[in-house]
């Protein structure tokens, strides 16, 4: 398969629109808080608000969504007046004593919550770069290293951030953290032109953490993507340390190969996000009932988690991201056909013709099992994302096509 420019022309209008006419406005005008300021995320399928407690994850996502959409598509007031709410949020209630950021608080901002891990910072990082480039403002570019540095530190130094598990018992390392030091530090090198960051470039970090996965968490001769390793990168035979998260792996593909585009095209680079997204669709893909399984294990055997079979909204945003990006760089018809299996998907189960945006959760089979369009987890982040970034490479595509063609 391949996408010809009439195909690219009906993914350009279906981007566009849904993301224009569906879910911008839908977050506009029903997640906005106009009381305490920020956004509110617990929304039912018509927008109805249905807990006012804030995620401060959240706060930093929308803030990167609308300031990249003010930058990229039009200089709309609205968009920015959104943004800078929510980062306003976080500076007025986001801030424990210690300095750290809670992760949840009532919608005037009072602390609900603190986890042990720095997402909130890590968004709050991109939201505030995102912001300083489409507003010039200085401030949110100094705070949005300051995030960044807060997210290294917890992260990556040693012992402090406190263990899921006994470290003696147990000693663990996570995907996860390097997932999002470099998606970070590219939207930081982006918006605010590769800055020093706790003594180091942006793009130092990128390789760091491009290193550790690939020395560590993908296995080519298994044909997976860790979601979590022993400290030499050893395969711990218990439960978490054999299950698999393909959509969470796909979205790392995607972070290698825009990396590698960002490099020219780099070869190396090239071949790691495109193995890891072969393997991962394998392991992913639902063959009988189509969608991504959201866990599966790394021999085979049953996973603990009851939803494992479940079909999530986001993995299947990164999947149409990583086949569509995968395509472009290489012009093989694989990538356009596993990008129009997932498209089709989830565009058929996930969105909602009737109220705008998508529900979040479905069946093995596809049916909706919960009417929320948001929650602590769910905001305008992955969908937006997702729609703009697809907007901008049916574009590329159509002005110069993939990279190489093959027979």
């Amino acid at each position: 398969m391949t996408l010809t420019p009439a195909r690219l022309a009906t993914l350009r209008s279906t981007y566009r629109t849904g993301l224009l006419d569906s879910t911008v406005p839908f977050w506009l005008r029903h997640g906005l808080d106009r009381e305490h300021g920020g956004l509110l995320s617990n929304l039912g399928e018509d927008g109805t608000l249905i807990d006012g407690d804030k995620a401060l994850w959240l706060q930093g996502r929308a803030a990167w969504t609308f300031s990249t959409l003010h930058t990229s598509v039009e200089k709309n007031p609205a968009w920015l007046s959104a943004a800078k709410s929510c980062l306003d949020f976080i500076r007025q209630h986001g801030r424990a004593p210690d300095g750290k950021l809670y992760f949840t608080v009532t919608r005037d901002g009072r602390p609900i919550r603190m986890r042990r891990y720095v997402y909130s910072e890590c968004f709050a990082a991109v939201g505030s770069a995102a912001y300083a480039r489409a507003a010039g403002d200085e401030r949110a570019a100094v705070e949005a290293v300051r995030y960044f540095e807060t997210y290294l530190h917890h992260s990556f130094t040693p012992g402090v951030m406190p263990p899921k598990l006994d470290p003696v018992t147990r000693p663990l390392q996570g995907l996860a953290p390097h997932m999002i030091a470099i998606v970070t530090a590219q939207e930081l090198r982006a918006r605010l032109d590769d800055p020093v960051v706790a003594g180091t470039r942006c793009t130092e970090w990128i390789d760091r953490s491009l290193t550790a996965i690939e020395r560590d968490f993908f296995k080519p001769d298994l044909g997976a993507l860790m979601e979590t390793v022993g400290p030499r990168g050893e395969i711990v035979d218990c439960f978490d340390g054999r299950t698999l998260n393909p959509g969470h792996a796909l979205e790392c593909a995607w972070f290698v190969l825009r990396e590698a585009k960002h490099r020219q095209r780099d070869a190396r680079l090239t071949a790691l996000g495109l193995a890891i997204l072969d393997c991962m669709w394998a392991r992913g893909w639902d063959p009988l009932h189509g969608g991504l399984l959201y866990y599966t294990d790394v021999w085979g055997k049953p996973v603990q988690e009851y939803w494992a079979d479940m079909k999530f909204w986001w993995p299947h945003n990164e999947a149409e991201i990583a086949t569509l990006l995968a395509y472009q760089l290489t012009g093989n018809p694989k990538y356009a056909h596993w990008h129009g299996l997932v498209h089709e998907w989830s565009h058929r189960v996930f969105a909602d013709p009737v109220h705008g945006e998508w529900f979040g959760y479905a069946s093995r089979e596809g049916r909706i099992t919960t009417r929320l369009k948001g929650n602590t987890w769910k905001g305008p982040f992955h969908l937006p994302r997702m729609q703009l970034t697809c907007w901008g490479l049916v574009d590329e595509l159509s002005a110069s096509g993939p990279a190489g063609q093959h027979p």
